[in-house]
């Protein structure tokens, strides 16, 4: 869809290239979101088992977990949660604009296009307000002794 909404115009010998480039990138910035999502956040999804029929209940999975041997101890679940309140003040912590566009592209999953119609700006302003709040959370986090 990109190649024919923003190429139409191009020589047709150019089309395979552009068509390597778009594919790449939508594949890297996919991968991006995916791992920036997982660091941060957890999915029902992980607690969902391989053989499942598709009746799926959280509550009925968690009270299974609590009641295994192989549960967590409360001291590493206290620290995750510690991790967890750290990493959302962190994020609170980041300017407004570099707050909206990292939720909008990592938590909502919106492409840099969508996001950047959202937020009334462009693309680039986009990226680069991402770049920014990754790097300041990577930084503020790094400090704390957390490491993503």
């Amino acid at each position: 869809m990109k190649l024919a909404q923003h190429y139409g115009e191009k020589p047709v010998d150019e089309l395979p290239m552009l068509f390597q480039r778009i594919l790449s990138n939508c594949t890297l910035d996919w991968f991006r979101r995916q791992k920036t999502r997982n660091a941060l956040f957890s999915n029902l999804g992980d607690f969902e088992s391989g053989d499942s029929d598709g009746d799926f209940d959280l509550l009925e999975t968690l009270n299974v977990q609590s009641h295994s041997v192989q549960h967590e101890s409360a001291e590493s679940s206290t620290e995750r949660t510690q991790t967890l309140r750290e990493i959302e003040h962190e994020v609170q912590e980041l300017p407004g604009r570099q707050r909206e566009a990292f939720l909008m592209r990592y938590w909502e999953e919106l492409d840099v296009a969508e996001t950047a119609a959202a937020m009334g700006c462009s693309e680039g302003s986009v990226k680069t307000h991402c770049f920014r709040a990754i790097q300041a959370l990577r930084k503020a986090l790094s400090a704390k002794g957390i490491s993503l």
